[in-house]
């Protein structure tokens, strides 16, 4: 064994190193995007040949993610939360035709919306999909988990999901690492085509298959030495506590648990070890991050007049992260803050780097959009350019989810509004746009489209963006008119050309795609100092 300060995505990504791993399918996104450049950068991941190429999108990680565990190989797949919305259909599905060599899909939560457009709690999504999950406690247990979870997900048949929140994923901690073991060799299934074709006369051979599994998800979770109930003399209250949430408690009892704790970290609930916790104390306080997924669980099977507290009832906000200040408080301590922040200091909001070209678009974007009063509507999507919704620009009137800026143009347009504009990134545009432009062009729809090309994926970092290079090949593929692809420069020097051609191809009665290209200027310092 040897120790290291990890980062809790990066313990993730040497646990699969470690176990085994094959490849990593992923698509950037805070708060996961470490564990995919860990493994990028990492030696040991280089001399074994792990794939580790940045997909699409989440729904392709996923999917090429099940086929190399259909190849028998272990894979791991990592998106934040809002990801898997995405990767939905194959999740879903990927629940119906099990696995073949381990796989693996983390999800990280971000709760409080540090760099999302909400908190949801994927433990939901895995109770949907009737999957397990593990959620770790601390950056050793997300280590520990994944270093099991391959064989755990070889011996149950079917995908595990790992969920991890932002404080988990970007909180450092000592973890002791294992020995590392061989890749799987390549063995596809026997019977593929009776799991992998769901055609309904076997998916629904295949529904009944994931039914019978879950007394066994269940097993597995009662013997996991993840869930533990820890005994305490005063038993007035019982303290469920889940994943971090377990360590925030922790840290209000330095001494030693006053009242009898049930930690969990492995799903579906450990029933037995509920039960004993409820029969053995008069109320009972669910600590959890996210939703109250146990709490509602708990309220479920368990009533018979207990008093459950949590979120549910006011004990702990439903919104925002849990701290371990709010877990002191609703266990009726008394929270003392040694340090308040002078009236002096502002909360500074983000903004537009100076030099981006984004700021050059926005500014000719304002202008001419200007000369049409407030008819004109400009459609955002996910990205740098979302900062464009803030002063001094304020240049768009919506930022939904990824991909949505062309689809919700062209619905406004289909409405009746003029001009409808939409301004996405580039790689926004070939994670989710492609689709959306593909059904502007069916009906001559008219929008104008901006793709404002970075020529990265510059909001989690500078990863590669799929369409460099071939943005305008791209479109011209999906049926866009040639003479109607325009490239701009966003350069103060160009500024009158770039008016120029926004305002021709707002005037033109059909699809435009107008691409201001510049390069991102943090890849391009980077890059520079590189050379130096």
């Amino acid at each position: 064994m040897a120790k290291h300060l990890f980062l809790g995505d990066e313990a993730i990504a040497q646990a699969a190193i470690d176990a085994g791993l094959s490849g990593v399918y992923a698509y950037p996104g805070t708060p996961s995007t470490e564990i995919t450049e860990y493994i990028q950068n990492s030696p040991a991941a280089r001399e074994r040949g792990i794939h580790c190429k940045w997909s699409a999108n989440e729904k392709t990680a996923m999917e090429a993610a099940l086929g190399m565990s259909y190849a028998g190989k272990r894979s791991l797949c990592c998106m934040k939360h809002v990801g898997l919305n995405v990767a939905a259909d194959c999740f879903m599905n990927a629940a119906m035709t099990g696995v073949n060599g381990g796989m693996i899909i983390v999800t990280a939560d971000d709760p409080s919306m540090h760099s999302s457009q909400n908190e949801q709690d994927n433990r939901w999504f895995a109770h949907f999909a009737m999957l397990p999950v593990l959620e770790p406690a601390s950056q050793q247990e997300a280590y520990d988990m994944v270093y099991e979870g391959f064989e755990l997900s070889e011996r149950l048949g079917y995908p595990i999901l790992l969920r991890v929140t932002t404080r988990m994923a970007h909180s450092r901690a000592g973890v002791e690492t294992r020995e590392g073991k061989p890749a799987n060799a390549m063995r596809c299934p026997a019977d593929g085509r009776q799991r992998y074709i769901l055609l309904p006369a076997i998916a629904r051979k295949r529904f009944r298959a994931l039914i019978d599994a879950q007394p066994a998800f269940s097993a597995a979770s009662e013997d996991s030495a993840y869930n533990r109930y820890f005994d305490a003399p005063d038993k007035r209250l019982g303290i469920v506590a889940t994943g971090i949430a377990f360590n925030y408690l922790s840290e209000n009892y330095p001494n030693g648990f006053e009242h009898p704790v049930l930690k969990i970290s492995q799903y579906p609930l450990p029933r037995r070890l509920v039960e004993k916790l409820v029969g053995e104390c008069e109320e009972i306080l669910v600590l959890e991050e996210g939703y109250p997924v146990v709490e509602e669980r708990l309220k479920g099977f368990l009533s018979k007049g207990l008093k459950i507290h949590g979120r549910l009832d006011g004990t702990l906000r439903r919104d925002g992260e849990l701290t371990p200040d709010a877990v002191g408080r609703a266990l009726g301590k008394e929270i003392h803050q040694y340090y308040a922040i002078p009236e002096v200091v502002e909360q500074r909001p983000p903004a537009l780097c100076q030099g981006c070209g984004h700021r050059d678009m926005y500014e000719a974007l304002n202008e001419v959009v200007a000369e049409y009063g407030d008819a004109a509507k400009v459609f955002g999507d996910i990205g740098c350019y979302t900062l464009g919704a803030l002063p001094p620009f304020k240049a768009i009137d919506s930022c939904v989810d990824m991909g949505a800026s062309i689809t919700m143009a062209k619905g406004a347009a289909d409405a009746g509004v003029y001009p409808a504009i939409a301004v996405i990134g580039d790689s926004t545009f070939t994670h989710s746009g492609m689709t959306g432009l593909l059904d502007c062009v069916n009906e001559n729809t008219p929008v104008t489209i901006i793709i404002s090309d970075n020529e990265t994926t510059a909001m989690t970092g500078g990863q590669d963006s799929a369409g460099t290079g071939r943005l305008e090949s791209i479109c011209a593929g999906i049926g866009v008119d040639p003479a109607h692809i325009r490239v701009m420069v966003p350069l103060k020097k160009n500024y009158e050309e770039m008016k120029a051609i926004i305002r021709e191809e707002i005037e033109y009665k059909g699809v435009s795609v107008l691409i201001p290209r510049r390069e991102c200027i943090q890849t391009l310092t980077r890059k520079k100092k590189a050379k130096k």
